[in-house]
């Protein structure tokens, strides 16, 4: 499949993207006169599929439909499972498939995705407008229901973030779902503990949890690093921690709902983030990745 690269740049921010890739952000960099210093995970040699890219879309839902399969309003709906080893979809359509470029400058873009109804029952039109300003990269992810009936909706980013044994995280959080084997949520509880963010170096927890009660902004720290890092966004009350146990990297996802929640009763939707998208209807997440220069 082609691939072809699109670059952004804005004094010493640059950008690359990669709209066939599941519309993904293939590197994000700071430049001076150290050189390059990656502000998020560069994306591997060969960029193939979208969990080897700096960040990727979340669109029309956020982490994992239990088994596949939900029932919404009378209609029972089954999704094949999209990544290898895990028998419940993640993360909606929007990252397994092609974007087109809708807009571009030197430091700006718009990339677009329509999706038809199939499998997913219910045809949407996704698009990401993302900016540099010199200073943060500001993105915008909306979707609409073009459809005729009611879409269940959801909305998230994924982004890749290095570290080391000092690397940590200043936010805030409430409760966090602890998860079974399949990374499906059991219980909620008090984030303390094992769970707790900001206690302890961020790398090599080997956690893969939702957080409610997110304050909306995340501040990422390494002495080693030229810069902090602030991940916000004021639309997602909701947010996921990946720290897989070997370290090198982290996810922190902006979420605007729990994981599963689809598998919950509708009355209960509200609470966990998730939105119900009339004919016509659409959402929007933003967020703003912010560098400051230590």
């Amino acid at each position: 499949m082609a691939n072809p690269l699109l670059r952004l740049s804005a004094d010493a921010l640059e950008l690359g993207l990669s709209p066939s890739i599941g519309g993904v952000i293939s590197d994000f960099t700071l430049t001076g006169e150290g050189g390059r210093t990656p502000i998020l995970r560069q994306s591997h040699s060969s960029l193939e599929k979208a969990v080897d890219a700096a960040c990727f879309p979340l669109v029309p839902f956020v982490n994992r439909i239990r088994g596949g399969c939900f029932d919404f309003r009378g209609r029972q709906v089954r999704l094949a499972p999209n990544m290898a080893g895990d028998p419940s979809p993640l993360h909606g359509q929007g990252w397994t498939s092609a974007w087109e470029i809708e807009q571009s400058s030197a430091s700006s873009a718009t990339l677009a995705f329509d999706h038809q109804a199939g499998e997913w029952p219910w045809a949407y039109r996704a698009v990401q407008e993302l900016r540099l300003d010199g200073e943060a990269l500001q993105l915008r992810l909306l979707c609409t229901n073009e459809s005729r009936e009611p879409m269940p909706c959801g909305l998230g980013l994924h982004p890749y973030f290095n570290c080391g044994p000092d690397t940590r995280i200043q936010t805030e959080v409430d409760q966090v779902w602890t998860v079974d084997e399949k990374v499906l949520p059991v219980a909620r509880m008090a984030a303390e503990g094992r769970y707790a963010i900001g206690d302890d170096p961020v790398c090599g927890r080997g956690l893969d949890n939702g957080y409610s009660g997110w304050s909306g902004s995340a501040i990422f720290t390494d002495p080693g690093w030229p810069f902090e890092i602030e991940l916000t966004s004021p639309d997602a009350r909701f947010f996921q921690l990946y720290s897989p146990e070997e370290g090198g990297l982290f996810v922190a996802e902006p979420v605007t709902h729990a994981n599963a929640a689809m598998n919950e009763p509708e009355e209960d939707w509200p609470s966990l983030g998730l939105r119900v998208l009339a004919p016509g209807e659409s959402m929007d997440l933003h967020a703003r990745i912010a560098v400051r220069r230590a």
